[in-house]
């Protein structure tokens, strides 16, 4: 199948790969050229803008979208729509919103225009391992894209979840469950850390990987980290996050769904991007206050 391509970053230009390892044409575009340099030694067709990429497609355009949620999503569907033809198909594979999607989907769906959403997970090892894709959308235009699905997925790995939004969805409590996860992980390996024993964690993470009921590609990658950097001194413990796990604790507070874990996981990350809080100044003020517990001094 021949196929829009906007937006090569990390995950965007090892899909691009992927698709074209498995004979299909793709059409790139990115904002900066270096890019779209490198897709085209993979085999890519270059385009100097949206009209370009969408002047060297033909038939039933399908674009797909890999951009940053939010406002450079909605600057691209603006700026596709005017030039789309009725039936045609734009995929958002980013991490949106699914209620922002379900908006994008209603704005296409008046001009004429399909509008798929899907979740996309598998990261910078996607390209060997495959992306594990949870999407949403009218059927006719899913179906036209199956082709596209099967080569970017893993076998059994990809998933129509239901109506615009759906796949969307899917991923973000996916991403909220992942949040949960990795916390876990996080924990257990501290308590192994600071135990009385010299306990070798890369050795435990390997172990882990064989038989055990907590063994996930998560460990693995845990194992990768500590067979780096076996006392993670070479990271700050700064930990970003980029809007699924708020994501999904929003809806579960609407579903009356109580998600202690997501929901601690996320504050833990807030957490680790304070470098002195003063809500843990505060509880070291108040025990000292009412316990008299000792309290380590600032220093001056």
């Amino acid at each position: 199948m021949k196929i829009g391509f906007i937006g090569l970053g990390k995950m965007g230009l090892n899909m691009v790969h992927r698709l074209l390892k498995d004979n299909h044409e793709v059409v790139v575009y990115n904002r900066s050229r270096e890019p779209i340099e490198e897709a085209e030694k993979l085999g890519a067709i270059a385009a100097d803008s949206v009209n370009d990429l969408l002047g060297k497609l033909e038939g039933r355009k399908v674009i797909w979208i890999m951009v940053p949620s939010g406002k450079p999503v909605d600057e691209n569907i603006a700026a596709l729509l005017p030039l789309l033809n009725k039936d045609d198909i734009i995929i958002d594979g980013g991490n949106s919103y699914f209620k922002e999607t379900i908006a994008r989907s209603k704005l296409c769906e008046q001009n004429g225009i399909n509008f798929v959403d899907c979740g996309t997970s598998g990261g910078i090892w996607g390209l060997k391992e495959g992306y594990c894709l949870m999407y949403g959308g009218s059927k006719n235009a899913v179906n036209h894209c199956e082709s596209i699905f099967k080569t970017l997925a893993p076998e059994n790995g990809y998933l129509y979840c239901g109506d615009s939004g759906a796949g969307h969805f899917v991923k973000m409590v996916h991403n909220g469950i992942e949040y949960g996860m990795m916390q876990a992980y996080a924990e257990g390996f501290e308590i192994l850390e600071k135990s009385q024993f010299n306990i070798d964690l890369t050795a435990v993470s390997k172990v882990w990987q064989y038989g055990s009921v907590v063994r996930s590609w998560l460990l693995d990658l845990a194992h990768l980290a500590l067979t780096d950097d076996p006392k993670l001194e070479k990271i700050k413990g700064f930990v970003q996050d980029s809007g699924e796990g708020r994501w999904t604790v929003q809806t579960a507070i609407e579903l009356d769904v109580p998600a202690h874990i997501i929901t601690s996981s996320l504050f833990n990350r807030f957490q680790s991007r304070q470098d002195e809080s003063f809500a843990m100044k505060m509880l070291a003020a108040l025990r000292n206050e009412f316990g008299g517990h000792s309290v380590k001094k600032a220093e001056s």
